[in-house]
C-alpha cells in the first residue's frame, strides 16, 4: 500500500500501525534471508508502532502524515544507538552516537524504522554488490541486481517490507535502483535536505532520496524532511529562490543526441518512445533539445567524485573510530587498517581520486571536471528557458544479471543519464514507465524526469498527473 492508503486504514482503525509492523517482520521474515535487503532489523520498531495506534485512536486525523508508517533507513545515515556501517568492514561495529538530520525530523512525525538497509560500501557502486556483508537481490528476479547503491532501500520497498525508505543519491544512487525494482525514486535539489548525518561519499554530489510506491508518497517524505538546517551549511532556504512551479501541461525536452550511446538497450528505448507518444496524447508538448555538454558528464563525475571520495575517506584511518589493525608504526597501522578495511572498488576510487587531486595532475583533471561543471549549469538554464522539464531514460538497460558487469567501466556506464543530475544539483525523479521482457520475466523499467533548480514541487505536480492518477503507463 501507499501512505495515503495506510493512512486512510489507520485513521479508520481497520488496520493499525501495529498490524503494518506485524506483517512488515512477517514479509522480512519470509522473503530477506534470500533477497538480503537489510543489514539490521529494528526489534524496537513494535514500541513505536503501539504507541502510534494508540496516538490514532485519540486524535485520528490530527496526527502527522508519516505516524505509523514503516520506514526502511540506507545504512549510512545515522540513527542514534544503531549500527551505522556504510556496508564497510572498516565501519563495521560502528555504533552512531547521534541522529542523522533526516531522523530527527522523522522521528518527529512518529515514523516506525524498520530497519537499516543494505549498499555498496560506502555508496559506492551501481549494483549493490560491493557490499561487505553480502549482495542484494531484485524481488523482481532474484539473479538479477536492484542497482545501487541504494539497492536494500529499493528492494525493501519492492518486496513490501517497508511502505517507503530513504536511500541516498551521489551520481543516480536512488534513481537507478528505483528503476530496476519498480518503485519512484527522487533526487531533491542540492541543498533542500540536510546532509548532516549522512556518512560522506562525495559532499557536493551527495543527497538523500525516497524510494516510493507513487509519487505522491515522494512529496510526503520529502515535505517531511526538507528544510534548512544550521547543522548543514550547504542547506538553503528554497524562499531565497526563484521557485519553480507547477503547470496544467508541460513542454517536455528530449536530448535525442544523448541517446545516441552504444550501450542503450533497443527494448529500454522502446518503452522510451513509448513513453513520449503516450505524453504527447495527454496534452504534453514534446521538443528536441541538444545537451552536448552533459554527454560529458559521466567522464566529469569520475574525476570529481573519486577526488571528493579520497579527502572524506581520509578519517578512517584506526586511530579515531572503527577498525584497528596493529601495525609496527603509525603508519602501518594506517596501512593495514585501510587494506582490510576498505574493499576493492571504494579503494580503487580513493587511488584515482588522489591521483587527479595530486601536485602536476590537479589543474590538468580536477581542475578542468569543475570547468565543464560549471558549464553544464550554465547549459541547462538556457535549455530551460525553452522548456519546463527534460526526460531521458534513467538506465540505458533494464536489471543486469548479478556478476555480469565485472569490468569496473561497464558498470561505471549504468550511470550515464543520472550523474549529470548530481554534478548541476538540479531535482530529478525516476518513474516506473514500463517493462521489458527477459527470460520470460517481465523486468520494470524507469524513466527520469530532470527539473530547474528548485523545481522538486514541479516534478511531483507533474508525476503524480502521468503515474499516481494512472494517465499513462506503457504496457
Amino acid at each position: 500500500m501507499t501512505i495515503t492508503e495506510l493512512r486512510k486504514k489507520f485513521i479508520e482503525g481497520s488496520y493499525t500501525p501495529l498490524d503494518a509492523y506485524t506483517d512488515t517482520r512477517a514479509t522480512i521474515d519470509a522473503k530477506d534471508q534470500d533477497i538480503h535487503a537489510f543489514l539490521d532489523v529494528y526489534d524496537d520498531g513494535r514500541e513505536s508502532a503501539e504507541k502510534a495506534t494508540n496516538i490514532y485512536k485519540e486524535k485520528g486525523e490530527e496526527t502527522p502524515l508519516l505516524l505509523g508508517m514503516p520506514l526502511a533507513i540506507k545504512n549510512n545515515i545515522l540513527i542514534k544507538g544503531k549500527k551505522a556501517t556504510a556496508a564497510s568492514k572498516i565501519l563495521e561495529n560502528y555504533i552512531a552516537p547521534y541522529d542523522a538530520t533526516v531522523i530527527t525530523r522523522l522521528k518527529e512525525q512518529g515514523a516506525v524504522f524498520v530497519g537499516s538497509t543494505n549498499l555498496d560500501e560506502f555508496a559506492m557502486g551501481s549494483s549493490t554488490e560491493n557490499s561487505a556483508f553480502g549482495l542484494t537481490k531484485n524481488p523482481v528476479d532474484p539473479t538479477r541486481v536492484p542497482g545501487g547503491s541504494s539497492g536494500g532501500s529499493a528492494a525493501a520497498v519492492a518486496m513490501g517490507a517497508a511502505v517507503a525508505s530513504l536511500g541516498t543519491d551521489t551520481g543516480g544512487s536512488v534513481r537507478l535502483p528505483a528503476s530496476f525494482c519498480g518503485v519512484v525514486g527522487f533526487k531533491p535539489t542540492y541543498g533542500r535536505v540536510s546532509r548532516s548525518g549522512l556518512i560522506a561519499m562525495g559532499s557536493s554530489l551527495d543527497q538523500a532520496g525516497t524510494l516510493t510506491n507513487s509519487v505522491r508518497d515522494a512529496e510526503i517524505l520529502f515535505n517531511s524532511i526538507n528544510g534548512k538546517d544550521p547543522l548543514d551549511a550547504t542547506t538553503i532556504n528554497v524562499d531565497t529562490y526563484s521557485q519553480v512551479r507547477a503547470k496544467d501541461t508541460y513542454r517536455i525536452g528530449i536530448p535525442r543526441d544523448f541517446l545516441s550511446n552504444e550501450g542503450m538497450d533497443p527494448d529500454v528505448l522502446q518503452v522510451f518512445n513509448d513513453t513520449i507518444e503516450n505524453l504527447s496524447k495527454v496534452g504534453h508538448e514534446i521538443v528536441d533539445i541538444s545537451l552536448p555538454l552533459m554527454r560529458k558528464g559521466l567522464a566529469a563525475y569520475y574525476i570529481v567524485m573519486p577526488a571528493e571520495v579520497s579527502s572524506n575517506l581520509a578519517r578512517y584511518d584506526g586511530v579515531r573510530f572503527g577498525l584497528h589493525v596493529d601495525g609496527d608504526s603509525l603508519l602501518e597501522d594506517y596501512m593495514k587498517t585501510r587494506a582490510e578495511g576498505f574493499g576493492d572498488e571504494v579503494k580503487r576510487r580513493i587511488l584515482l581520486g588522489t591521483y587527479v587531486l595530486s601536485a602536476g595532475y590537479y589543474d590538468a583533471y580536477y581542475g578542468k571536471a569543475e570547468h565543464l561543471r560549471t558549464m553544464m549549469r550554465e547549459e541547462l538554464l538556457q535549455v530551460y528557458k525553452n522548456v519546463d522539464l527534460i526526460m531521458t531514460p534513467t538506465a540505458p538497460t533494464p536489471a543486469f544479471k548479478i556478476g555480469e558487469k565485472s569490468d569496473p567501466l561497464s558498470m561505471y556506464l549504468a550511470d550515464i543519464f543520472t550523474v549529470p543530475v548530481n554534478l548541476t544539483g538540479v531535482p530529478a525523479i525516476s518513474i516506473p514507465a514500463g517493462t521489458v521482457d527477459r527470460d520470460g520475466i517481465s523486468l520494470p523499467v524507469g524513466v527520469q524526469y530532470i527539473a530547474p533548480h528548485a523545481g522538486d514541487e514541479r516534478l511531483f505536480d507533474f508525476g503524480k498527473k502521468i503515474y499516481d492518477e494512472g494517465v499513462m503507463q506503457s504496457e
